[in-house]
């Protein structure tokens, strides 16, 4: 028999929403207006699947060796202010075949999101879409210190959902598949111990070797596909810990 994922927590951007392009070109904007200048190599090779804040201290820090709080916190509302005007005149679409997916596996299992990006953001593309009422759960980057690829945000994730659904049986790392985009977002849910599904939206399939498994895209996924993918990861996982292998 199948075994199928009691929860399926999703990363946000570049999974759900098609946005990663506005936020590195807002990103960009906002690091030029401080004479510091980003490649879009730079930002998908390194920085792409952190946290805004973290993904900010970190670049600072290897540009400038310091930390200066009031400069951060400048470029980062700078930042935010530009993809929020740019995306209130081109909103972001979903990707194909999200909507239908996410509908679908919401009336099986649990769902929640986990993203690095801001709440507010992603509600804002949520709203007036089919899915917007679909997850049980956002955790984002204003509740986190620490981003991916910490596994923390997927750990709170699961506190959460446990906390949530009183009167249910908890929710283990096992029990829950992550669909992730990103190398960064891959390493944090393999490190809390979660299920990974990696879809090749934003980097090529062989970067994304870390994952359990790794699909093109969710167009055209139903959730009997997932769980077979999860159920197969999981023996997978499993033969390898039997034997004395990495899980």
């Amino acid at each position: 028999m199948c075994r199928r994922p009691a929860a399926i927590i999703f990363d946000f951007n570049g999974v759900i929403a098609d946005d990663e392009t506005p936020h590195f070109l807002a990103f960009q904007h906002a690091l030029a207006e401080e004479g510091i200048a980003l490649s879009s190599e730079e930002y998908y090779g390194t920085y792409l699947g952190m946290d805004e804040r973290n993904c900010l201290s970190a670049l600072l820090r290897e540009r400038t060796g310091d930390n200066d709080p009031v400069r951060e916190q400048r470029i980062h509302d700078r930042k935010a202010f530009l993809f929020h005007a740019d995306t209130a005149e081109h909103k972001p679409p979903l990707f194909p075949g999200v909507a239908s997916f996410v509908a679908e596996a919401a009336a099986r299992c649990r769902l929640a999101i986990a993203t690095g990006g801001r709440r507010a953001q992603v509600l804002s593309s949520l709203k007036g879409t089919a899915i917007e009422r679909s997850f049980e759960l956002i955790v984002s980057a204003e509740d986190i210190s620490v981003g991916k690829p910490d596994p923390g945000i997927y750990q709170l994730t699961l506190q959460r959902l446990n906390t949530r659904g009183v009167g249910s049986q908890p929710l283990h790392p096992h029990d829950c598949l992550v669909i992730e985009d990103s190398v960064a977002g891959i390493q944090s849910a393999v490190k809390a111990g979660m299920i990974v599904v990696a879809v090749a939206t934003t980097y090529p399939a062989h970067r994304l070797h870390e994952a359990h498994r790794v699909i093109d895209a969710l167009d055209g996924i139903r959730f009997e596909d997932l769980a077979k993918l999860f159920d197969d990861a999981y023996e997978e996982r499993d033969g390898r810990a039997m034997k004395g292998g990495s899980p």
